[in-house]
């Protein structure tokens, strides 16, 4: 694999860090199956794109792009919390319903993003190439986006939607508004996962109808490669382990890729997520069962 290709895969695997928090906060600290992220995601790439093509400062449609986001996380939870409509069921409702909505904000299958500026291109210099700058200004923004969702998770707030994830009739019976819980929750999933498309977008030069395709599955394969490799449940190593599960989750697949022997080309990618997820959810328990079989 080429130096160039290595940047590429460290810059998209960064931007879906950001799909793997968001993941996190739904599957494992709020225990809802959502699959909106796969409309979420390119929602947050039509928004941005969309604006800067208008003629919006890049920073401006990157942050209304990821507000767009959490509206959508809050109407999933707005099904399910108060019309009563099954989790999953609401997850893929509106999942269906923001790939009409993303067709209508672009009013074109693809918006390209060439020609306009973008959050990367503003801090572009001679001093250093731009397919080294831009993993680190993405590594720069998930950074900041990790500290901060530590910071809130260890808040009054965050300990309150922790706490309906693990147990919501204890939460309830503390005095906790669950059903607003799961609101903020999703809103903040989506959120993440709507900054990660806009990154995304503005990176690739391109915002695409179907890029938003098994983000989900994306997403919870860089949770269980980074469960996987460090288990722990203290908050904050479980961020960084999400993060990190999907940098290594793409350079999986670059090495895949790119590994003349193997024969894989591009259409072999789900292919290889699946078989990439198989080793990792089968890893844990071959370590358990060394541990159980040592003598004591």
């Amino acid at each position: 694999m080429s130096w160039y290709a290595l940047w590429g895969a460290l810059e998209i695997g960064l931007i879906y860090g950001l799909v793997a928090l968001g993941v996190l906060i739904s599957f494992r600290i709020l225990r809802f199956p959502d699959l909106t992220v796969d409309g979420s995601f390119p929602l947050g790439a039509s928004v941005a794109a969309t604006l800067i093509v208008a003629g919006w400062e890049p920073f401006s449609a990157t942050l209304v792009a990821t507000l767009a986001g959490g509206l959508a996380g809050a109407v999933t939870g707005w099904l399910n919390v108060r019309l009563k409509i099954m989790d999953l069921l609401a997850g893929i409702l509106m999942m269906i319903a923001l790939y009409s909505i993303n067709l209508r904000i672009m009013g074109r299958p693809n918006v390209p993003l060439i020609t306009e500026p973008t959050v990367f291109s503003l801090f572009m210099s001679e001093a250093m190439p731009d397919y080294i700058l831009r993993p680190l200004l993405v590594l720069a923004a998930v950074a900041a986006v990790k500290f901060a969702l530590d910071w809130y998770l260890g808040t009054q707030a965050g300990l309150a939607l922790r706490a309906t994830g693990s147990n919501p009739r204890m939460a309830r019976a503390q005095g906790v508004a669950t059903g607003v819980m799961v609101l903020a929750g999703l809103a903040l999933s989506n959120a993440l996962c709507a900054l990660g498309g806009a990154l995304f977008a503005q990176s690739q030069g391109v915002s695409d109808i179907s890029m938003g395709i098994g983000t989900i599955v994306i997403g919870l394969a860089a949770v269980i490669v980074g469960e996987s490799l460090f288990s722990s449940r203290r908050l904050v190593i479980m961020t960084a382990a999400a993060v990190l599960g999907a940098v290594l989750y793409r350079l999986f697949v670059a090495l895949a890729l790119n590994a003349d022997f193997i024969g894989l080309q591009a259409q072999d990618l789900n292919l290889i997520t699946a078989v990439l997820v198989t080793i990792f959810l089968v890893v844990p328990l071959l370590r358990q069962r060394l541990r159980e079989r040592r003598p004591k």
